[in-house]
């Protein structure tokens, strides 16, 4: 017998990743349409300035559980991610 609890528990957390799931989608379609402009116009993709500032205002909105290098990490991983897909 499953214990109620976790079940419900388990379903929340699908719920959860599967809305993660569509936010990074979301954000790899913004990304792309923002590249094809930047390319249109002569600019280069990748701003390093604009990503420290993106995750330090992230890291400063933080209001946990997760830490301030939780942040930082998963905003390098998922940038990094955004630039493999998009190449």
């Amino acid at each position: 017998m499953t214990d109620p609890l976790i079940a419900e528990l388990r379903e929340r957390i699908t719920a959860a990743d599967r809305a993660i799931l569509a936010g990074v989608n979301r954000r790899l379609e913004l990304v792309d349409e923002l590249k094809r402009h930047k390319e249109s116009v002569g600019v280069d993709f990748v701003d390093p300035e604009r990503e420290r500032r993106m995750i330090e205002e992230l890291r400063a909105e933080n209001r946990g559980p997760l830490s301030d290098e939780g942040v930082e990490h998963l905003f390098q991983e998922l940038l990094a991610l955004t630039k493999r897909e998009l190449r």
